[in-house]
C-alpha cells in the first residue's frame, strides 16, 4: 500500500510538472534583446537605453506584449532571469534579438545552449565555469540574424569617420574590434568590407584593423601596431572602436594605452572613445527584426 501511494504521488507530481511546461495555446509574444554583458555601468546603460528607445514602436500594434533586455554574462538581468519572467506571465513565444556584430560562439552556441535549444559540449562547460544559469523556457524561442546581415555597421563607421576627419587624403582609418579566436577570418572579412565602404563614402583610402579582446590577451600593443601600419602611408590615423557600447576598460584603458605608445600622438592620432550605440539605424533594425518574426510566428501553426 505504501509503495502504491508513493507511485500515485509520483505520477501526480509528474503530471503537474508536464502541465507547467506546456506552451500556452494562445499567442502572447515577447521580445528579448540580448547582449554580451559587461561590468561597466556605462556599457549596460547603453543597452538598456536601446530597450527604452525601441519598446513603444515594437509594442505599438499590440502584437508584442513586452520588450525586455538581458545580458549573457557578468550581470543581471540574465537570459535565464528574463525567460523565467516571460514564463511567469504565460508568453507563448519570445523573439530573441542578439545585439552582436558578427559570428562568434556566443550567438551561435552559447545563447542557444543557455536557452536549452542546443547542448553544445564546449558551451555547456563554458557556462558552467562562468556560473551562467541555463534555463529551458516553456515559451518557444526564435533567434533573429546578427547585425552583419545588414549594411548597418558600414554606415555607422562611415558616419563616425566623417565626424572626425579633416583631411581625407592625409588620413587612414584604424578599426579596433574585440575579435574572436574561432572566427578571426570572418571578423577580418567584415572589417575589410567596412573599410571599403568608408573609402567609398569618405575618400580615405588607407585602412588597418586590430583586436583588443581575448584573442590578443587584451594587449594594447595590437592597437599600437594597427595604428603604425596606417602611419607608414599617411600623416594621421583615425582610430575608431568597433564596439557595441562604451566600456571604460576597452575604449579608455586598452585602446587608449595603445594610442599612448605612438610618438607625437597629439598630432598623428585622432580618437574619440565612442561606440556603435547610440545609432538610429540599429534601433530600426531591432524594430524590423521583431516585426518580421512576429509575422512568421503568426503564420506558423500553434
Amino acid at each position: 500500500m505504501k509503495r502504491l501511494i508513493l507511485l500515485l504521488l509520483a505520477i501526480t507530481l509528474l503530471a503537474c510538472t508536464n502541465k507547467n511546461r506546456t506552451t500556452p495555446t494562445t499567442r502572447k509574444i515577447g521580445v528579448l534583446l540580448v547582449s554580451h554583458g559587461s561590468r561597466s555601468e556605462t556599457w549596460r546603460k547603453a543597452l538598456t537605453d536601446l530597450d527604452g528607445r525601441v519598446r513603444n514602436a515594437i509594442m505599438a500594434d499590440g502584437k508584442v506584449k513586452d520588450v525586455k533586455s538581458a545580458f549573457m554574462e557578468y550581470t543581471e538581468p540574465s537570459i535565464a532571469t528574463r525567460l523565467k519572467e516571460f514564463d511567469q506571465h504565460d508568453f507563448s513565444d519570445v523573439i530573441v534579438v542578439p545585439i552582436f556584430l558578427t559570428v562568434s560562439p556566443h550567438p551561435f552556441d552559447d545563447i542557444p545552449t543557455i536557452m536549452g535549444q542546443k547542448t553544445d559540449p564546449q558551451s555547456l562547460e563554458t557556462i558552467k565555469v562562468e556560473g551562467i544559469e541555463r534555463y529551458t523556457p516553456r515559451a518557444r524561442t526564435h533567434i533573429t540574424p546578427l547585425l552583419d546581415f545588414t549594411d548597418l555597421l558600414q554606415k555607422n563607421i562611415a558616419r563616425r569617420a566623417k565626424a572626425i576627419s579633416t583631411t581625407p587624403d592625409k588620413e587612414g582609418v584604424v578599426l579596433i574590434a574585440y575579435g574572436d579566436e574561432t572566427y578571426e577570418k570572418e571578423w577580418g572579412a567584415l572589417l575589410d568590407r567596412v573599410s571599403q565602404y568608408v573609402e567609398k563614402e569618405t575618400g580615405i583610402g588607407v585602412h588597418s584593423y586590430g583586436w583588443c579582446g581575448h584573442l590578443v590577451h587584451y594587449d594594447p600593443g595590437k592597437t599600437t601596431a594597427a595604428i603604425e601600419k596606417v602611419l607608414v602611408a599617411r600623416d594621421k590615423a583615425l582610430v575608431i572602436p568597433v564596439l557595441v557600447a562604451h566600456d571604460e576598460r576597452f575604449q579608455i584603458k586598452l585602446i587608449g594605452a595603445g594610442i599612448d605608445r605612438i610618438g607625437n600622438k597629439e598630432q598623428r592620432v585622432v580618437y574619440k572613445p565612442d561606440s556603435i550605440l547610440p545609432d538610429e539605424d540599429l534601433e530600426q533594425w531591432v524594430r524590423d527584426a521583431a516585426r518580421h518574426h512576429v509575422t512568421k510566428i503568426e503564420a506558423s501553426p500553434k
